[in-house]
């Protein structure tokens, strides 16, 4: 069961980086929006974002697929410093504490569940 519950929540964590990669890729402004501090122009930026964001999922399932659970285990919290450092910029860019703390420090929180699970495996 808790096997179940560690390989779960890392293969959709990792998705979910390939969904947002794609979406600043597609829709930028939209995911930026989303994201909590809106773009007017920087769609370089945007598109980076994007590919940073897709590639952490792709290098999560490569190292879940063929390293084991160990090594994504210290992927994610090595990774989880993403979505701390993604509060901090929300709140110093003028996003609201509600989607610094609630989707990004969330976020890192989950990512580092994640982590404790995949050790524990």
């Amino acid at each position: 069961m808790l096997t179940t519950l560690a390989y779960g929540l890392a293969i959709a964590l990792n998705l979910f980086c390939l969904f947002l990669g794609g979406r600043f890729l597609f829709a930028p402004y939209a995911a930026a929006a989303g994201y909590g501090v809106p773009a007017k122009e920087d769609r370089a930026y945007l598109t980076i974002k994007g590919v940073r964001d897709g590639t952490y999922g792709l290098v999560g399932l490569a190292l879940l697929a063929f390293a084991g659970a160990q090594a994504e285990a210290w992927f994610m919290l090595v990774v989880a410093l993403v979505p701390l450092g993604d509060t901090l910029i929300v709140l110093r860019n003028g996003g609201t504490k509600a989607t610094a703390f609630g989707i990004h420090f969330a976020t890192a929180l989950i990512v580092l569940l994640s982590a404790a699970l995949l050790f524990a495996v």
